[in-house]
């Protein structure tokens, strides 16, 4: 056996070599790469798929919970007063002008002031005094159909020139300046009087506003005074002819 080293290959053919095994090493690493990168790319398109953020989850959700906006609900519509001529003009003029801050020039009725307060308006409104109805210097002489309810009611029912008596039902031919009347207890008299200062005609039914002394108010709500004021009263009206 010899101890002399192996022949060397010539140095071209080494060169070859080396070259071909970079080759296949930059091979191998691109080999490499590109299977990690469709791991990875599994990873996160497959599984994180299953797993979606769950904020976004909350906000699709949401966006699939919630109801398709609808348009704003149109508002009841509520008919127009027509004009008030200006008799009725110049009673409601009156009656907002002394519902709560009396005119001195007339009398006051302790707690029961409401008809002597209608009355004055149906003065402004152009009615004239006369032998039945009529005022005093002292508002106690003053006839009872002035300061009575009950009694205002009585002659008004023999004056089909002045009024026309309705009830409650027909509330859809009450107007601005009309007579409210209420009977609380249903004992058949008349215990309030008030002047009707805004009616209000809906779909859902006419709402009817009223000014008076006693309770000094300028737009009580009949439907409040009947049902909470004074729970089962009854309301009653004069739709007045002048």
């Amino acid at each position: 056996m010899s101890d002399a080293p192996p022949p060397q290959p010539p140095e071209g053919a080494r060169r070859r070599r080396m070259t071909i095994a970079l080759a296949i090493s930059a091979a191998l690493v691109a080999i490499a790469v590109v299977v990690i990168g469709a791991v990875t790319a599994a990873g996160t398109g497959g599984a994180g798929a299953d797993r979606a953020d769950p904020a976004a989850a909350t906000e699709t959700a949401d966006a699939i919970e919630r109801p398709t906006p609808t348009a704003t609900p149109e508002p009841t519509p509520v008919a127009v007063q027509p004009a008030l001529t200006p008799q009725v003009q110049a009673q409601i003029d009156y009656a907002l002008t002394y519902w709560k801050d009396y005119n001195p020039e007339y009398g006051v009725l302790g707690i029961t002031d409401c008809v002597n307060f209608a009355s004055q308006t149906l003065l402004a409104r152009g009615w004239q005094e006369n032998d039945e109805w009529y005022n005093a210097d002292d508002v106690y002489q003053a006839s009872d159909t002035w300061r009575s309810s009950t009694s205002m009611r009585d002659w008004l029912a023999t004056r089909p020139d002045l009024a026309t008596p309705l009830d409650d039902t027909q509330r859809d031919e009450v107007e601005v300046g009309d007579i409210a009347q209420f009977d609380w207890d249903n004992s058949g008299d008349r215990d309030h009087t008030g002047i009707v200062t805004k009616v209000e005609r809906t779909a859902d039914g006419t709402k009817i506003y009223f000014a008076g002394h006693t309770l000094d108010s300028d737009y009580r709500d009949v439907d409040t005074a009947i049902t909470v004021d004074h729970p089962g009263g009854t309301a009653y009206y004069w739709s007045l002819e002048q």
